[in-house]
């Protein structure tokens, strides 16, 4: 039986009177052409059940064969969240009915994982580093798709049926799993928004993984418990199921800490259990009371070997490891010359990648983090899109710095071709030939401009003749607004002062 409440303490007073301790469960979903034990496709959005063989479909007598594709890039995963590469393993079967799997039990691993004994640090938003131990990473399958129809809440119970995708069934899945993460106190549910989005850049980093939560590549089971300080034994955990996006991960950490927190103060105790996170209230519900290791009825996968890695191997895999994200970031503001602070609202913005392919296309990093950080950065928000959504390409960002670095546009007129090259009207080249754009840089049609102004403020004139140069300004208005701002203001100025001091 579960706790139903609604009653939550105000999250400042929950932290300040009990220690909140995390584990979270990570899974991901390898990028491999085939499935875990057989050779079906394993590409996303293909028409329901067609992407089925009978070892996905669990017919009998159809016997599994492990995927070598998917075994690499679990060590590879291994590898870069330092963990030890078990020299052999084996899978077990996990066994529960559920229609999403067809076999009655899920193929995974048990008490002998492929990786184990591993850390990773994460940074947080302000620079601090927070080490995250894992106990294990170790690789199953993935279960079908349940849709269910009617009812409320989209969720089995009051639905009027039910619908079952088995083209997920057997897809390559490794998960990550935490030992108990102590110690992050208040900022708990920001080390672990942290935490899984270091995971998801590692992921990308390996190639291993489009690692796209919103398709579910990458799925976040986060558990938390409440003890009355960090000396205390820890208290009973709750499972908040398949969190899919790190704004989530942090609000049902956030959640739970409020709502044990005003069960533990009613008297009452804690029920390990499952729940299920609300996107559209940032709440969670009872799910079904958790089970432990021994329900499941693990026992060795009889139909599958031993998978034997040989150390040769696993240290050419290691070698093959490209660049990592942590070192990436540390390398490229070297190179970029970013202040700390500059750098972290880089990532933050999810602006990197970006900005590395503007440089790389000829732009300053100045110049790129200028662009992406500002101009780009409010039109995103302004379309409630993300940066990487934004209608234009590193390459154009760089052509379009490259038009003012040439004096051919100025900041002013840039911003006006960067509107167009939004709206779609072609490259910087194009837009500025097609508006016409460019700075008027002929001092001929600039000194009609200038002649013009002049003879029309003969105030102004005289003052600056008398030696007092603030209103040159006006006049150098005037000029700018007579060439739709496409003069050169320096120019400008030079040739408005050889006018009255001749």
């Amino acid at each position: 039986m579960t706790t139903l409440t609604t009653d939550l303490v105000d999250y400042a007073d929950a932290v300040r009177r009990y220690d909140p301790v995390l584990g979270i469960e990570v899974h991901v979903e390898l990028g491999t052409r085939t499935k875990m034990f057989d050779g079906a496709e394993a590409s996303f959005g293909a028409e329901p059940n067609t992407q089925v063989t009978p070892v996905s479909l669990g017919l009998p007598g159809a016997l599994p064969v492990v995927n070598g594709t998917a075994v690499e890039y679990a060590i590879r995963i291994g590898l870069a969240l330092n963990c030890e590469i078990a020299e052999t393993c084996r899978f077990a079967r996990k066994n529960y009915f559920y229609p999403d799997v067809p076999k009655n039990f899920q193929t995974s691993q048990y008490d002998e994982p492929i990786a184990h004994d591993g850390w990773v640090d994460v940074e947080l938003e302000d620079g601090t580093v927070f080490r995250v131990e894992i106990e294990r990473a170790h690789m199953e399958e993935d279960a079908g798709k349940n849709t269910h129809v009617g009812g409320a809440t989209g969720r089995i119970h009051g639905a009027e049926y039910s619908l079952v995708d088995y083209n997920r069934a057997g897809i390559p899945l490794v998960e990550i799993v935490t030992r108990p993460i102590e110690g992050a106190g208040e900022r708990a549910p920001e080390v672990a928004r942290a935490y899984v989005q270091t995971l998801r850049d590692i992921f990308r980093a390996l190639g291993v993984s489009e690692a796209r939560m919103e398709r579910g590549n990458v799925r976040a089971d986060v558990n938390v418990s409440l003890r009355p300080s960090p000396d205390a034994p820890l208290g009973t955990r709750t499972e908040t199921k398949n969190v899919n996006s790190f704004r989530s991960v942090e609000r049902a950490v956030r959640y739970e800490i409020g709502r044990q927190a005003a069960v533990l103060d009613a008297g009452a105790a804690v029920v390990q259990e499952t729940r299920h996170f609300h996107e559209d209230s940032g709440s969670t519900s009872a799910g079904r009371v958790k089970s432990d290791a021994e329900d499941y009825r693990y026992f060795p996968e009889p139909d599958l070997v031993p998978v034997a890695p040989s150390r040769e191997w696993v240290e050419e895999i290691r070698a093959a490891l490209p660049e990592l994200p942590a070192a990436r970031r540390r390398r490229l503001q070297g190179e970029w010359g970013y202040a700390d602070a500059e750098m972290r609202d880089v990532v933050n913005a999810g602006a990197l990648d970006l900005i590395e392919a503007t440089v790389a296309a000829g732009a300053s990093p100045a110049a790129a983090r200028k662009w992406w950080m500002g101009e780009l950065a409010r039109h995103a928000k302004q379309a409630e899109v993300s940066l990487e959504e934004v209608a234009i390409t590193p390459a154009q960002i760089a052509q379009l710095q490259s038009l003012v670095d040439a004096g051919r546009i100025n900041d002013k007129l840039a911003r006006q071709v960067l509107e167009g090259v939004l709206a779609g009207e072609g490259d910087p080249e194009q837009v500025v030939v097609a508006r016409g754009l460019e700075v008027v840089s002929d001092d001929g049609a600039l000194l009609t401009a200038v002649d013009e102004a002049l003879a029309a403020q003969p105030d102004v004139v005289e003052k600056v003749r008398g030696g007092n140069l603030g209103p040159v300004g006006a006049i150098i208005g005037a000029v700018m607004k007579a060439t739709r701002g496409q003069a050169d203001a320096k120019r400008v100025r030079e040739l408005v002062l050889e006018r009255i001091q001749g």
